[in-house]
């Protein structure tokens, strides 16, 4: 069945537009070694074609950002959260009915993280918290994971967690998909969601999946022409209610690129409702 566009789709990975997109990634700055990397405006750029180009001055961030969702009937966006960034917090005060917020911690600053997510989330209400452990030298079961997934289980928020290789060139073992099974077995009240493809382990991402309830993932940082066949394939059996919707704007993707792509995904009739919106809203708990 073609992409259904009457569906209005709860996305669960978009940024606030940047008029200076190196400073959002600058934490990585320090383990990037080639010079290509540290010259890229964001460190995966290798990887993308036509990447949106950063937010030319006199255009308002936010009003780029809804624009974005009303063309292509995204009800419901969870952004990124950050404090210091005046149109993240103004995105959120004059559109509170359109965005929700995920509040990405640094596994290696354990007390402090723990104090930040619990201070935000009283403060906003997060719907979710998220890590790249890759990006932070982390690996997915190691103990300084520990008290963040704890928390997570306490506030009964879903955790976002890249899996598979990275694509900033820095070490891929803290993102091994393997890695995610001991988590889920030490912690089986965690709903955790896996981003960034879990290649090239989707069959096993897939297999963890048929094997842990509150197990999913999410297709951010793929354009729909590259979701993997696994992925698909398990979406339209088992998986129905495991794969959900995710994009990539503004980071590596625009949504011209993301929705001309997504009408020749081949998800089954029933399957669309639920991958772009139902699973979301359930995870979320919308």
């Amino acid at each position: 069945m073609a992409y259904p566009t009457d569906i209005p789709i709860i996305e669960t990975f978009v940024g606030m537009p940047s008029r200076n997109r190196k400073e959002m990634y600058k934490f990585l700055a320090p383990h990037l070694r080639d010079q290509e990397s540290k010259d890229f405006r964001f460190p995966a750029q290798y990887m993308f074609k036509d990447v949106p180009p950063d937010t030319d001055e006199g255009v308002d961030p936010v009003a780029l950002l809804v624009d974005n969702l009303d063309r292509f009937n995204i009800e419901t966006a969870m952004l990124g959260y950050n404090p210091d960034n005046p149109d993240c917090l103004r995105a959120l005060t004059e559109h509170p009915r359109r965005f929700i917020t995920c509040l990405e911690f640094d596994p290696t600053d354990v007390m402090p993280g723990i104090e930040r997510i619990r201070r935000v989330h009283a403060e906003v209400g997060l719907k979710a918290i998220s890590t790249f452990p890759a990006g932070y030298r982390t690996p997915i079961d190691d103990p300084k994971m520990y008290p963040f997934y704890a928390l997570a289980c306490e506030l009964d928020l879903p955790l976002f967690c890249c899996v598979g290789i990275p694509g900033p060139r820095v070490p891929f073992a803290p993102q091994h998909v393997e890695l995610v099974d001991r988590v889920m077995y030490d912690f089986p009240d965690l709903t955790f969601v896996m981003r960034h493809g879990a290649e090239p382990w989707t069959e096993l991402a897939m297999k963890l999946m048929l094997k842990w309830p509150n197990l999913h993932y999410s297709t951010s940082a793929f354009a729909p022409k590259h979701y993997p066949k696994a992925i698909i394939d398990y979406a339209n059996s088992r998986g129905a209610d495991k794969v959900m919707y995710a994009g990539y704007f503004p980071a590596g993707l625009s949504y011209d690129r993301i929705f001309t792509d997504m009408a020749d995904v081949p998800f089954k009739p029933e399957v669309w409702p639920k991958f772009l919106r139902e699973n979301a809203k359930r995870v979320l708990k919308l």
